[in-house]
């Protein structure tokens, strides 16, 4: 079995893209890391479909762990979510609670265990 994938939900492609640039860089290449930006036609906003191919492509059999930027990407991710079997939605920071998870998945841990750090980031002070 692979390790837990990850999904980022955000309004914007640049930004998940970004995001998923800076993942690889502390978590390696092996955790498969899915932007799911913008709209199907490249307008920000979030898109049901982006989602569902996100994480069909990050998952790998050990579940995949859907973290979104603003309350309606939530929103969009809750409605898909049934469509995607394996995924979880955290609720965590964007980019700290990503860059938790992706260190964690690379690890080998489990979905439990990647979810939970991903939660641990927003009480981590920044200073």
């Amino acid at each position: 079995m692979g390790l837990v994938g990850i999904v980022l939900v955000s309004h914007s492609a640049q930004l998940a893209s970004g995001l998923r640039d800076l993942l690889r860089q502390v978590a390696g290449d092996e955790v498969r890391i899915e932007p799911a930006g913008g709209t199907a036609s490249g307008e920000l906003g979030t898109s049901p479909e982006l989602i569902i191919e996100a994480g069909t492509r990050a998952s790998a059999g050990a579940g995949v762990l859907v973290l979104a930027d603003l309350g309606s990407a939530v929103l969009t991710t809750r409605a898909v979510l049934d469509d995607l079997p394996e995924a979880r939605l955290v609720d965590a920071p964007f980019v700290e609670g990503a860059v938790a998870a992706a260190v964690t998945a690379s690890t080998g841990a489990t979905l439990d265990e990647v979810l939970a750090a991903a939660e641990e980031a927003r009480d981590v002070a920044k200073f």
